[in-house]
Parts: structure tokens; C-alpha cells; sequence
């Protein structure tokens, strides 16, 4: 499968295989590595290596092997901390840099294989789908924190359903770089694919979807004497990078988000985004249930290396 991108003056600068772990979410950076190795990915006609920095309006062709998806995902150890879990749901706090579901370059160690791990009875093929067992929305790859599954086939549908009709309340926490010029705010706008990088999302004027944010400035302080900030958003809609894009349209994008602007000035361990409360109507009972993740490590010892305002 070839893919073809076209770095923006934004990116320039990145090591290859940073810019395209970012434009290809699915994969991994360690097989997009091999990817690279393989020759497989060149740039501007010539084979690229992993650390080959980009260069705005270079042409970076990637020719993706065929894989295979197996008939099923396997079952795996289930090693996630539980925030709630009964003979319907549960509620895990996922940790950053776990894909939700197996997609090329990511066949195992996902929630879904660890899901099937510990729950036999989602290994049935009368699910909704059966590919993703359980799954009733999702997180990136490096966003952390509530993700709420399914046990039975009834729970899937009426969880999925929740979602869909906004009957859940989600609130995130940002480290962000820069600092809104309001303390707080509503953001509400379409968003829908970037017309020019496919991999990106964007606030666009039609053929988009409605998206609904609401944020609030928690603390503010310098890093590396750039101004950075820790702002609590929740959001009433759920489209792809709904949070991230909303924010860097504030001009202070998500720490460590290479693809939204958020990783040129200062270096992150990952995406700063963490998933830290989730409710959620049970699918049997209808009541409501409350889940907080605890705000995880890496996020911790960012914050603590930030000098915030008093």
C-alpha cells in the first residue's frame, strides 16, 4: 500500500520516523523504523533513514507491506488498572502508548487482545464487531487515562449507543504550549479532514462534523521560559483529535502533539493529554456511573519540572 505525504513548514526539521509515526497513527515508531529501513520510504526519490530530518514540501513516499490481519486477535495478559468492572462493563486507565485495537503494525499488545485475555466470553463472533470486541470508543495511542469497554454483545450496543447520543460526560487535562488568552471558554465549530494533509483534522466551514469543547485554565507557568499551561476541557462531542485541534486552534497546542504543532519548542515524553474523569450510564441499569484515572507519571514529573505562577 503506498502513502504519499507532503511535509508542512511546520514539521520541518522532525526525524522521519517521528513525522511518520504522527501522520500514521495506526503504526507503531518501531515498525515504521523497519518500514524505513527496508527502503521502503524515500524521500524525495532518494531511501530515507529513521533520524533523516524532513524538509517542508519534500515528497516522502512510503510503501506499506500487505499485512495480513489474523482471523481474530489473540487473547494476551491483562495487565490494566481497573476503575470499575462488573458482570456488564469495565472501566480501565489506560496507559499512553497502547493502541485500543489491532491495526498494521500493532497486531498485539492492544486493549482488545488483553480484553479477550481476561474475558472469555467476548471471543464470541456474535458481537457487533468482532474484530473489536468490547470496544465502545476510544483514546490515541498516546492519550492516557478512562476507557470504557464492554463484556457482552447487549452491553456493547447500549454503551456504544451512550456515546453516540452524548449521554456521557468526558473531561480530559492538557499540558499545553502556550497560555489562552481567555481563562476559559466554549469552543464550538465543524471539524473534518485537513485539505491538504489527510492525516491531520481541521476546523473547516462545511462537510464537517459539529464538535463541542468547553475548557478552563487550571494553572499557568513557563518551561524552558516558554509559557505552558494546564487546562482541564470537557468535551460534549467525540470526533478524531477532537481536543487537539481545539486547542492548537488557541494557539496552544497539546505538549509533545507532532502533528498539531505542539512538539517544536519543547520536548515531551509523549502527547500531554490525559482522559481524567468519564460518566457513564450503565448499560443495564441506567445508572450513572463515575470513573477518575489518576493523573499518571510522566504527566507528574512534566508538571513538576514547570515553574507555575503562584
Amino acid at each position: 500500500m503506498k502513502r504519499e505525504f507532503c511535509p508542512t513548514p511546520e514539521n520541518a526539521g522532525e526525524r522521519l520516523d517521528l513525522y511518520l509515526a504522527a501522520q500514521l497513527s495506526e503504526c507503531s515508531r518501531a515498525y515504521l523504523q523497519k518500514v524505513i529501513r527496508s527502503g521502503r520510504v524515500t524521500v524525495n526519490g532518494a531511501p530515507g533513514a529513521p533520524r533523516t530530518p524532513v524538509a517542508a514540501g519534500a515528497k516522502i513516499v512510503v510503501e506499506l507491506p500487505e499485512v495480513e490481519a489474523p482471523a481474530a486477535p489473540r487473547p494476551e495478559d491483562f495487565a490494566f488498572p481497573i476503575l470499575y468492572e462488573d458482570d456488564c462493563m469495565v472501566v480501565i486507565n489506560k496507559p499512553a502508548g497502547v493502541v485500543v485495537h489491532p491495526a498494521p503494525g500493532n497486531p498485539d499488545g492492544t486493549v482488545v487482545n488483553a480484553l479477550l485475555g481476561r474475558y472469555p466470553e467476548l471471543r464470541s463472533t456474535e458481537l457487533p464487531d468482532d474484530a473489536r470486541p468490547g470496544i465502545v470508543h476510544r483514546l490515541d495511542k498516546d492519550t492516557s487515562g478512562c476507557l470504557a469497554a464492554a463484556r457482552t454483545p447487549e452491553a456493547q450496543s447500549r454503551l456504544a449507543a451512550a456515546f453516540a447520543e452524548r449521554k456521557t460526560a468526558k473531561v480530559y487535562l492538557a499540558l499545553t504550549s502556550g497560555i489562552p488568552k481567555e481563562a476559559r471558554g466554549r469552543i464550538e465549530n465543524l471539524i473534518g479532514r485537513h485539505p491538504v494533509n489527510r492525516q491531520k483534522m481541521a476546523i473547516v466551514r462545511r462537510n464537517g462534523k459539529p464538535a463541542v469543547s468547553e475548557y478552563e485554565v487550571l494553572r499557568r507557568g513557563t518551561l524552558d521560559k516558554h509559557p505552558v499551561a494546564l487546562i482541564r476541557v470537557r468535551i460534549y462531542t467525540g470526533r478524531t483529535h477532537q481536543i487537539r485541534v481545539h486547542l492548537a486552534s488557541l494557539g496552544c497546542p497539546v505538549l509533545g502533539d507532532a502533528l498539531y504543532g505542539g512538539a517544536r519548542v519543547i520536548g515531551a515524553p509523549r502527547q500531554m493529554l490525559h482522559a481524567w474523569k468519564l460518566s457513564i450510564p450503565h448499560p443495564a441499569s441506567g445508572e450513572m456511573i463515575h470513573c477518575q484515572a489518576p493523573v499518571p507519571e510522566d504527566f507528574r514529573e512534566l508538571g513538576g519540572a514547570i515553574d507555575w505562577q503562584t
